[in-house]
């Protein structure tokens, strides 16, 4: 009994410490940008969804590394990007006053655009790196410059559209606090969610081991779902102050960081391309992102108001049905 038992403890007391130290987190990177005048847009897309994406940076690196377990650290990050996907049903669900979609800014749809690239080119990578058609600089593959060059790509377009589009905000500094004391904590935080992240994909592994499930599954679901508890924290703190526009900026932001951690991950890998070394089945969970982000952008173009049976939108029915099917088919495919 004790041997099944002890890796879910180990696992329960990694997602322990990341829902500790996201708040800390989130809290101190507001401060950061309220004291540096950065807009409330690009809280969310840049110091929130770098923040709350910290635990899949460093089990990424883990997993490559120390724990040679590439499939977790591809799984973690694909798996990552459609539970933020996912996280937009609870927005649904709990903003039953005004549909959501009718309240959100419309640029939203440049970063899901840009995030359907990248993530897109993920899934066809995956497919194209177990054949000939895959092409490296040393142990790097020729994706990893190209995740790099898009990613900054979409944060410059980004920005350009933000200020074209309305002014900066205005925020109050907090009077107690001073970017010293913010940028302390901040880095405080992050390295509780360093050494939890780190210590993931060993606790992913021994899991795999204790229950017999595949590390493809094991990564795409469990790791993927306690790296993701920031975010969590994130969507549900941003719901209660109002500031709903913030949350969808995490999660979608989030997704664009993940797929950079990707690009991080290959570096790091040092037997060769990380996409030509884990499985195939992968390519689900892309291309499942990529729906989830498509059907994002109807919404938000078509604004729906009506509920199945005036309980679930059916844009968060079709989220969810893409959600646990992908979960299945990965579950069944994964090496």
């Amino acid at each position: 009994m004790m041997p099944i038992l002890l890796p879910w403890l180990k696992f329960a007391f990694c997602i322990i410490l990341i829902g500790l130290a996201g708040p800390a987190l989130i809290r101190n990177g507001d401060i950061i940008g309220r004291i540096t005048g950065l807009s409330r847009s690009w809280i969310g897309l840049i110091l929130l969804a770098t923040a709350t994406s910290l635990p899949e940076l460093f089990t990424g690196i883990s997993a490559v590394t120390a724990a040679d377990t590439p499939n977790i650290a591809v799984g973690d990050a694909l798996g990552s990007c459609i539970f933020n996907l996912l996280m937009l049903v609870l927005l649904d669900e709990l903003t039953r006053d005004e549909p959501m979609y009718r309240r959100i800014d419309q640029g939203h749809i440049l970063t899901a655009g840009f995030g359907v690239i990248l993530i897109g080119s993920v899934g066809a990578f995956l497919l194209l790196g177990h054949n000939s058609a895959s092409f490296q600089l040393l142990h790097i593959s020729g994706y990893t410059p190209f995740i790099i060059v898009i990613y900054f790509v979409a944060m410059r377009a980004t920005f350009v559209y933000e200020h074209r589009a309305r002014p900066p905000d205005a925020f109050k500094a907090e009077a107690n606090i001073t970017l010293r004391v913010a940028a302390l904590r901040y880095a405080r935080a992050a390295g509780v969610i360093a050494v939890a992240g780190a210590w993931l994909p060993f606790v992913g592994q021994e899991l795999a081991e204790a229950t017999g499930w595949k590390a493809t599954f094991v990564g795409t679901l469990l790791i993927a779902g306690a790296t993701s508890v920031p975010e969590l924290v994130v969507t549900v703190s941003a719901l209660r102050l109002g500031a709903v526009d913030m949350a969808i900026g995490n999660l979608l932001g989030s997704n664009l960081f993940d797929i950079l951690i990707l690009a991080a991950d290959d570096i790091a890998y040092t037997k060769g391309p990380l996409l030509g070394a884990v499985s195939p089945a992968h390519a689900i969970t892309a291309f499942a992102a990529v729906i989830m982000s498509g059907i994002f952008v109807v919404a938000m173009l078509y604004k729906p108001e009506t509920r199945v049976r005036g309980v679930i939108g059916w844009v968060s029915l079709a989220l969810l049905l893409v959600y646990l099917f992908s979960s299945y088919a990965v579950y069944l495919h994964g090496h």
